[in-house]
């Protein structure tokens, strides 16, 4: 039995490193510094994977369903495009926001060099007030993403291991502890990536940017290569 616990923990820990879901959340805290926010994010995601994977899960368990092909194949053509939709997202904010560098004095007298944004401002970029600011993500956004991972594909695969237990109860007990090790594994991940993210938001902001635009193309690019390659098989029967 606790053999069996074990195991569902450490397979959720694994789960959540998953290259699609590391890579949505690297791309949902790309603009959001500092350890304990981005940490947040990954618990957030981590949450709303539980849920989705719990209730989904569960009545796959319950009453012994099956997930056609077709079905996962579009859950998982869903995802990718979420995917491509966050990274263009990130690109699209980097483009708006005219990011640009130059050295920086302050009233001090004080000088560094940084990149800043202009968005928003309506006057000449010399008369622009030089100042850049940080702002985070919704905690729903980083929630939603987590549900529709949840409910993709991994869903059943939890309920197809936990069916093998030799109680209902062993079986539920599963998949609790899956989703927590999901969890625990993503918040791992994010404060993995909260160092360099917050880093370079304070001293190296142009290196900061360009870890942003690198999360949005992966983000893009890998969501893209998930809805050919699932648009394919639907298109094939599969």
């Amino acid at each position: 039995m606790f053999t069996w616990m074990v195991f569902g923990f450490l397979i959720g820990l694994q789960h959540a490193l998953e290259a699609d879901h590391i890579v949505a959340v690297a791309t949902l805290t790309s603009d959001t510094t500092g350890l304990r926010r981005i940490a947040r994010h990954g618990a957030i995601w981590g949450v709303g994977h539980a849920l989705t994977l719990g209730a989904f899960g569960g009545t796959v368990y319950v009453f012994k369903l099956a997930m056609t092909p077709q079905l996962e194949n579009g859950l998982e053509l869903v995802v990718g495009a979420m995917l491509a939709l966050l990274g263009s997202r990130v690109i699209y904010r980097i483009w708006r926001d005219r990011v640009h560098f130059h050295v920086h004095r302050h009233t001090d007298g004080d000088a560094h060099f940084h990149a800043h944004s202009h968005a928003g401002d309506v006057t000449n970029h010399k008369k622009s007030k030089h100042a850049h600011v940080h702002t985070a993500h919704g905690w729903r956004r980083s929630l939603g993403v987590g549900m529709m991972h949840g409910l993709a594909g991994s869903a059943a695969l939890v309920a197809l291991t936990a069916s093998m237990a030799e109680t209902p109860i062993l079986g539920f007990a599963f998949m609790a502890l899956f989703g927590l090790g999901s969890i625990l594994g993503m918040v791992a991940f994010s404060a993995a990536i909260a160092v360099p993210f917050t880093l370079t938001a304070r001293s190296m902001t142009w290196v900061h940017r360009g870890l942003q635009l690198a999360a949005g193309l992966i983000a893009f690019g890998f969501g893209l290569h998930i809805v050919i390659e699932k648009a394919t098989a639907l298109a094939a029967g599969v």
